[in-house]
């Protein structure tokens, strides 16, 4: 049976009652409310669960705030992640710029906080990048949801925006030419390089930064890749520019085709297409351009997957933006 009993301030006034569980083979529990009503609810609420066999003890829920979560997430969980260094950058910046939120301990999150967040987040950026934060924030909770005994996921009841992650946007010729002169101004030497085995070969950004000489067959035209997004390897055919491209690389000590930093890649790819005018234009829109570009050369859907690595034929649909110009010069 509970104990509630008064608590006292040092003036002698009450400010509240503590409700205290004692029983063989439980934690003790005990929390203060402001009402003995509530003190008692609160007891025989927990009482219950420990009869029916289904108690949880929120302590630790209730001394691990979402900050701490998220702490523990980037030390131990995020650098098991091929994707770990983005994780870890959206984190800072929630950490950064959502104090409030971090100081909630997980016990006391509810899904209209997370729900607010979103709604914020929306004014700002586009709902495909909100919803990769909330499944980010989703993930942080469950990496410790079992060791402090937190009940649910506060962010499983989010309900994502709407996204329609679909790009209609191709490189006309003239775009890529002057793509190519703003590439030329790059203090970077492998920037440019970088950017033509993007759009002939289809490869992500992260195959191509993790690309090896020791994988690249220039005499049978192949790059390996030993591990790509989906935990799958996969063998890219290369074509006669891209061969060249490679012919002309030096070889850098460590090994890789591409020894540039992914910060390094970013900054100046982004200069390069502002000075090119493209600033609708995103990098990953080449791997787009790639795949579009070997459709309209004739190539049928397994070919397409093998090259880009593609399991779902209908996200491989999503890739690729075919012109109804060309698709016209195949008919009679």
């Amino acid at each position: 049976m509970a104990t509630i009993t008064k608590r006292f301030n040092r003036d002698g006034e009450l400010i509240g009652w503590q409700a205290k569980i004692r029983r063989q083979g439980f934690p003790q529990q005990s929390k203060t409310f402001d009402r003995k009503a509530d003190a008692e609810a609160w007891a025989r609420g927990l009482e219950g669960e420990m009869d029916r066999g289904a108690f949880v003890d929120r302590r630790p829920a209730e001394q691990m705030t979402l900050g701490d979560a998220i702490a523990h997430y980037l030390d131990a969980v995020a650098p098991t992640h091929k994707g770990g260094d983005i994780e870890a950058v959206r984190l800072g910046r929630f950490k950064r710029e959502e104090p409030g939120l971090c100081a909630y301990a997980l016990a006391n999150l509810r899904t209209h906080h997370i729900e607010e967040y979103r709604d914020r987040r929306l004014d700002e950026i586009a709902p495909g990048s909100v919803c990769r934060e909330i499944n980010l924030l989703h993930a942080v909770l469950e990496s410790v949801r079992r060791r402090v005994g937190l009940i649910e996921n506060p962010v499983s009841h989010v309900r994502r925006p709407r996204v329609d992650d679909a790009r209609d946007v191709r490189l006309s010729p003239g775009e890529e030419a002057k793509l190519l002169v703003a590439l030329d101004s790059t203090r970077n030497p492998w920037i440019k390089p970088f950017v033509i085995l993007a759009l002939e070969t289809a490869m992500r950004r992260g195959e191509l930064l993790s690309l090896r000489w020791e994988h690249v067959d220039l005499v049978q035209r192949t790059a390996h890749l030993p591990e790509t997004k989906n935990g799958k390897g996969r063998t890219v055919p290369l074509s006669s520019r891209a061969v060249a491209t490679l012919e002309a690389l030096p070889r850098a000590i460590g090994g890789k085709v591409f020894p540039v930093s992914l910060d390094a890649l970013k900054h100046a790819w982004t200069r390069a297409r502002d000075r090119a005018e493209l600033h609708h234009f995103h990098f990953h829109d080449l791997r787009h351009e790639a795949t579009s570009r070997l459709a309209e050369a004739g190539w049928n859907v397994l070919e397409l997957a093998a090259v880009t690595g593609h399991q779902d034929l209908q996200m491989l649909k999503r890739y690729t933006n075919l012109r109804a110009a060309d698709l016209a010069k195949k008919l009679w």
